[in-house]
């Protein structure tokens, strides 16, 4: 693991799972949007199975919603290491969403503990 790294997912939400999440939080928002607890999702999905993977705990994550998402629309999310402290076993990322037309949706930071269980 490296300053640089980067690891991307992309993603289709369905009307089904959008409806599906207001049904789970009792929430009332229409579904012609994504909402922003799914595309951070994306975000949380990458950090725990792919970078820096399994044995990742989030301490921090801020996210600035800049567009919105559409159902049955392609999300690539990213993320990239900006800094590491192996000492404290830190790892600080930059976060990113586009839609399938390259158009910014989300973009953000995390700060996460990364402690390898597989490490001897």
């Amino acid at each position: 693991m490296k300053v640089g790294d980067t690891a991307r997912k992309s993603r289709v939400f369905s009307p089904d799972e959008i409806g599906y999440l207001n049904r789970l939080t009792g929430c009332t928002s229409p579904i012609d949007t994504i909402p922003e607890p799914l595309i951070n999702s994306m975000f949380s999905e990458l950090l725990g199975m792919s970078l820096p993977g399994p044995g990742t705990n989030y301490l921090k994550q801020e996210t600035r919603f800049l567009g919105q998402a559409r159902p049955g629309e392609e999300l690539s999310a990213n993320v990239e290491i900006t800094r590491l402290r192996p000492e404290k076993h830190l790892v600080d990322l930059a976060t990113r969403c586009v839609g399938a037309d390259g158009r910014l949706i989300a973009e953000g930071r995390a700060l996460v503990l990364f402690v390898n269980q597989h490490a001897n």
